[in-house]
């Protein structure tokens, strides 16, 4: 009996684990690959890389441009070192899907990898303040 309220506990633990904390787990993630990309000759090659970037990050017709970035920049051999924040990028883009607006239109504008890694730790940063407030 005390096994299985122990992980029925363990369960909703788990379950109700804090949305701020994988938030800002996978900022950290994205903040050490932007610092690798910038130093890193190897991966420095990747800043060549052209990534579909919305001019403007609030806009919620651009989620989906983001996430498009996102799998472009995944799909990149030189970034499989950055597993880790995919895995976690995957679970945000999840919790965003009820979230996302009817396809709209995004103006954007194809910028190296690390202007689009900017623009995406802003828009981390920018869901993350809302979780905050909740908490």
């Amino acid at each position: 009996m005390k096994t299985h309220l122990y992980l029925l506990l363990l369960a909703a633990g788990i379950s109700a684990a804090p949305q701020m904390s994988s938030m800002a787990e996978l900022l950290t993630l994205l903040q050490q690959m932007y610092e690798v990309m910038t130093k890193d000759i190897q991966v420095n090659s990747i800043s060549n890389l052209r990534i579909e970037t919305p001019n403007n990050i609030d806009d919620v017709n651009c989620i989906s441009t983001i996430f498009e970035g996102t799998e472009h920049l995944k799909n990149n051999p030189a970034m499989k070192k950055f597993n880790a924040f995919f895995q976690n990028f995957e679970r945000l883009k999840q919790w965003l899907m009820p979230n996302l607006a009817k396809k709209g239109k995004c103006d954007t504008e194809r910028r190296n990898a690390t202007i689009f890694i900017t623009k995406l730790m802003t828009f981390i940063r920018k869901q993350l303040k809302p979780t905050r407030l909740e908490s």
